[in-house]
């Protein structure tokens, strides 16, 4: 026997090993449920399945094999991912089967999405390709685009991604895909999601947390998750964990998660394992539904879960060139990658097509699928899994309160998270099933806690919060708040994530990959600001879906204030990858005050097909603006604030620029000490609460004219940034506006440790001292009266600076953060 041989998996264990219980469950597998007929038609369906999707990695002609396979049948690059698709056709026919039985209504998500052409092959079969796309009819016309286009310019791509219909989960990067159905089907009551769970996804640390989502499933609100981790033994070229683990120590695994174990394993009765399985998991499930519908709740429910066994590359070659190609990793991708250049795999791609019989399931001239493989595809189309609303596009609309009533009054001080707390209180009032908030555990530590005042966590498995209807998940996982997020928003919802600053990073490619799904799904057109009537064109794709909520991120705890927990907590990376979005989608909000954070999170929760950053602080901040001036502000997304600045900003020598809760205090600050220390020196302040303005003209569709820019920033002064973000950031941002010579940018320049807050700022150089001391710089380029003594007052400052350091150190805590506070005038 080769060595290459020795890849071939462990057949699976004795049923012996197994408990009592299990065993009851593996012999219940023996009912035959499905007639000969149906048997014999759902199983032509798969063989249809596979073929089509087979066939989609190789061919670009002669698509139904009506003569022999040339080389220059097969495309020039051979992609797709084989391994997982027959276990998805298998899949796919069954849960069609259920649906039509109980008339319900379903989503699958897939999270091997890499298996592509088994889920395509499933919705041309269907008829939901065409009902999206019309190209793709089910006939011999939309049958060769579907199989020669895959995975060419102008096709289907390799991945699960939103051009595929009844998907919300492209599932590239893998692990998140648990999370998703669970965010799903929560206030969804009648929604029942299977969702598949690759077992090389089994492996990823979101997924093993995501398996703690049933915890927060109210069963009398929401719906429910069928799982199915599909085990066929293989990564791309490696065993995969849970292929080495028998019955017994999987049904271990997951009662210990909370669940009911089910093995569909039986590969000479496959379908008759499955449709057995499927109905106990959804009898199940309305047993536990019903219990909590009627007041009766389960305590702990043990929900259902599938553990589906087949060969990785199942139904495909058997071995080629002394290597097992079915059951290895070598079906991983394409089994036979030389098919093109090499006889004897085009002869073994030959036989493999040629055993699904395609002739005896699809009439060859017209290309039209015979009608007995098409019994269980449900006849209502929103009911097929390829054209739910719930998939495509239901949104519900969000009721936002006035958040004037709320505001604070100009000249006091209040927490931007006091105050949007209160709001938040308001919106879950008038939206008590279509809002929620996915929390990491730091609601209360956020101050956000005023929501309590209305709803609670929901957390089954506590009896303090069981079946309360509470609005607040809070799991200790960003990668399952992100996944459920993500789940209920792309099912018509809208979601809050507030979370502190230094950990959101943590799904900073989680939301990558969301923008990207988001990208190619969302319609239509955006406005360059609220009041803009300019349309920008978004570079979206896929035209039929509807459009959906905004992601909404609130970061908070910032590094700014996170002096007592030191340099672990400091990191306000995540405003980077937001800004590295495309255009069309992202937007980064760092509100100056609460009055203009409560305008900002009144728009970001109306917003549509965005991903919205929301910077603030916990803290108590001058309130700098009335509820008038704020919204104006916001609406502008950058102003001259003439209050704080020298003869209301006519004329400067020098423009400073808060951007930030704390960086705006120290600017305002530094210009007070500016007045008093260098009268001479005329200063414009600015504060930019929308970042995205600042981008060269129509690289965003929120970005200043360059007329307007200038009329904010000057034509020629210096202007000193005080940034709260990276300072590269702004540099990339600012980037091809003019003369970005004379823009000098201060931010958080990587230090900090357990310290006094204002320790903080002198340590990144953006306390009130560094910005005088920029701006006496600044100023005397253009101002002589300035420029005599400059190198005097710059000392002055620093030495001040210094002091403050030195009394910090000695009595532990700072005397300067507060020394000079200046509120607007009224």
């Amino acid at each position: 026997m080769p060595a290459q041989l020795l890849s071939q998996p462990n057949p699976p264990p004795d049923a012996s090993q197994l408990p009592g219980v299990l065993g009851v469950l593996k012999i219940m597998l023996d009912l035959n449920v499905l007639s000969s007929d149906e048997l014999k038609d759902i199983q032509d369906f798969r063989r249809a399945a596979n073929f089509i999707a087979a066939a989609m990695i190789f061919l670009k002609d002669n698509v139904l094999v009506e003569r022999n396979i040339t080389h220059n049948d097969i495309k020039n690059r051979l992609l797709g991912h084989w391994g997982t698709c027959p276990g998805l056709t298998l899949i796919y026919a069954h849960l069609n089967r259920l649906i039509l039985k109980n008339d319900l209504e379903a989503l699958l998500i897939v999270g091997p999405g890499h298996g592509a052409p088994g889920i395509l092959s499933c919705l041309w079969l269907e008829d939901s390709l065409s009902a999206f796309i019309p190209q793709y009819s089910r006939d011999k016309v939309g049958l060769t685009r579907l199989i020669s286009g895959f995975s060419t310019p102008g096709g289907f791509p390799s991945h699960i991604n939103a051009e595929t219909p009844g998907s919300i989960h492209e599932g590239g990067e893998l692990g998140y895909a648990l999370s998703v159905a669970f965010g799903a089907v929560m206030d969804n009551p009648n929604l029942i999601v299977a969702c598949v769970v690759g077992d090389g996804e089994a492996e990823t640390g979101p997924t093993a947390t995501a398996w703690h989502g049933y915890k927060y499933i109210d069963p009398a609100e929401s719906g429910a998750v069928i799982p199915i981790v599909h085990v066929n033994g293989f990564k791309i070229s490696e065993r995969t964990i849970y292929g080495t683990m028998d019955d017994l120590e999987i049904c271990s695994l997951f009662s210990g998660y909370g669940y009911q174990v089910r093995f569909v394993e039986d590969l000479n009765n496959i379908d008759q394992d499955m449709a057995a399985s499927l109905d106990w998991a959804f009898s199940e499930i309305k047993k536990i539904q019903s219990a909590a519908r009627t007041g009766q709740p389960v305590l702990k429910a043990r929900w259902p879960v599938l553990i589906l066994r087949t060969p990785k590359g199942w139904t495909g070659p058997k071995s080629i060139h002394g290597e097992y190609i079915e059951g290895s990793f070598h079906s991983h991708q394409v089994p036979l990658p030389k098919a093109k250049v090499d006889a004897d795999e085009l002869n073994a791609l030959q036989a493999w097509l040629d055993s699904y019989n395609i002739s005896e399931l699809i009439d060859i001239p017209t290309g039209t699928p015979f009608k007995n493989i098409l019994r269980f595809v449900p006849s209502t189309p929103e009911k097929r899994l390829g054209q739910s609303n719930k998939a495509n596009g239901d949104y519900n609309t969000l009721i936002t309160p006035d958040w004037e009533p709320l505001a604070a009054e100009k000249g006091t001080q209040e927490s931007c998270m006091k105050s949007i707390g209160k709001f938040l209180l308001e919106v879950i009032k008038g939206n008590p099933n279509t809002f929620r908030i996915f929390s990491p555990d730091e609601l209360v530590s956020n101050k956000l806690d005023a929501v309590f005042n209305e709803t609670g966590r929901n957390f089954q498995w506590d009896s303090a919060a069981r079946a309360q209807g509470g609005r607040v998940i809070e799991i200790l996982s960003e990668h399952t708040c992100q996944g459920m997020m993500q789940g209920y928003t792309l099912t018509g919802r809208t979601a809050l994530f507030p979370s502190y600053e230094a950990f959101l990073g943590i799904v900073h490619t989680m939301m990558v990959q969301y923008s990207k799904f988001v990208k190619i799904a969302s319609p239509g057109f955006c406005l360059s600001s609220p009041t803009s009537t300019h349309l920008y064109p978004q570079a979206h794709e896929t035209k039929w879906r509807k459009d959906i909520g905004s992601l909404n991120y609130v970061e908070t705890s910032t590094w700014a204030r996170q002096e007592h927990n030191g340099f672990s907590h400091q990191n306000p990376s995540f405003i980077g990858a937001v800004l590295n979005l495309k255009p069309a989608l992202a937007r980064v909000y760092l509100p100056p005050d609460s009055n203009c954070f409560l305008s900002t999170i009144a728009h970001c929760l109306r917003a549509k097909n965005y991903i919205n950053l929301m910077v603030g602080s916990k803290q108590p901040t001058p309130v700098w603006l009335s509820p008038k001036e704020a919204n104006a502000h916001c609406i502008a997304g950058a102003s001259i604030w003439k209050f704080a600045s020298t003869d209301e900003g006519i004329n400067p020598d020098v423009v400073l620029v808060g951007i930030g809760v704390e960086l705006t205090f120290e600017v305002i600050a530094a210009a007070a000490l500016l007045r008093k220390e260098v009268p001479a020196l005329r200063v414009r302040v600015v504060n930019v609460t929308d970042l995205m303005i600042l981008g060269p003209e129509k690289s965003h569709p929120h970005a200043l004219m360059d007329s307007d820019f200038v009329s904010i920033f000057t034509k020629d002064r210096v202007v000193q940034f005080n940034y709260h973000g990276y300072p590269n950031e702004l540099r990339g941002l600012l980037f091809g506006r003019p003369r970005t010579d004379r823009m000098h940018i201060s931010g958080y320049n990587e230090e900090g440790t357990t310290t006094t807050p204002f320790i903080m700022m002198l340590s990144n150089g953006v306390s009130r001292f560094d910005v005088a001391a920029a701006a006496v710089r600044g100023g005397a380029l253009v101002n002589e009266k300035v420029a005599v003594d400059a190198h005097i007052k710059i000392g002055v400052f620093m030495h001040r600076a210094q002091k403050a350091k030195d009394y910090a150190f000695e009595h532990g805590q700072g005397w300067f953060f507060l020394l000079i506070f200046v509120l607007p005038r009224t």
